[in-house]
């Protein structure tokens, strides 16, 4: 179903969805299973993807009708229920938005998402530095790849799904609202306990 090539990113998303998990207090087996195939069906034509949502009855606007490439993630969770025998709705909507994004985002969607945009087989500019804002502050991660996104669609002259702007401006909202004591890093090495950032941006230490 999916080339080796595939594989390996897929493998990549797995294990670093588990490093996320264990970070941000996630289920880590529905983190595994989630990062494992959430591109199931990311190598299928453009007319299987299509036949497939009308298969399984799934919603589409023309966006998706007009990029094929963006149904890979609804056909997917349809194809992790049918194919794999994955019934846990929490994993199947974390490959159901795993592309796009979403407003709404469990945290299981979100790790998924930024995992699929950072695992070990991404070498693009900034990817590092991305890689290790994803350990210190997953909510700027997460801005930081969906912008990325954007301004990677811009340049090659896409359109822009409205459900990824949703998401940014969700992503945002959440970030301004954000309590002085929340978590942002999971356990440090330190002995100094796991870091927390205020409104302002702040950082301070939970202790």
């Amino acid at each position: 179903m999916i080339s080796r090539r595939r594989l390996i990113h897929s493998l990549g998303v797995q294990t670093t969805a588990i490093k996320f998990a264990r970070l941000y207090g996630v289920d880590r087996q529905k983190a595994s299973i989630a990062g494992l195939v959430h591109d199931c069906a990311r190598d299928l034509p453009r007319e299987t993807l299509l036949e497939m949502v009308k298969r399984f009855h799934i919603t589409v606007d023309e966006l998706e009708l007009g990029e094929p490439v963006l149904l890979h993630a609804p056909v997917g969770a349809e194809l992790a229920r049918v194919e794999f025998g994955i019934d846990d709705e929490e994993i199947l909507n974390a490959i159901r938005v795993h592309t796009t994004g979403d407003v709404g985002m469990s945290m299981l969607d979100k790790i998924i998402y930024l995992a699929d945009y950072v695992e070990p087989g991404r070498s693009y500019a900034g990817a590092g530095a991305l890689k290790r804002l994803a350990i210190e502050d997953f909510d700027r991660a997460l801005i930081a790849a969906t912008d990325q996104t954007i301004m990677y669609v811009i340049r090659r002259g896409g359109l822009i799904h409205p459900r990824t702007v949703a998401a940014r401006n969700s992503f945002l909202n959440s970030l301004a609202i954000r309590p002085c004591n929340q978590v942002i890093g999971g356990d440090t090495s330190d002995g100094e306990g796991p870091l927390t950032r205020c409104q302002s941006g702040r950082k301070s230490r939970e202790r």
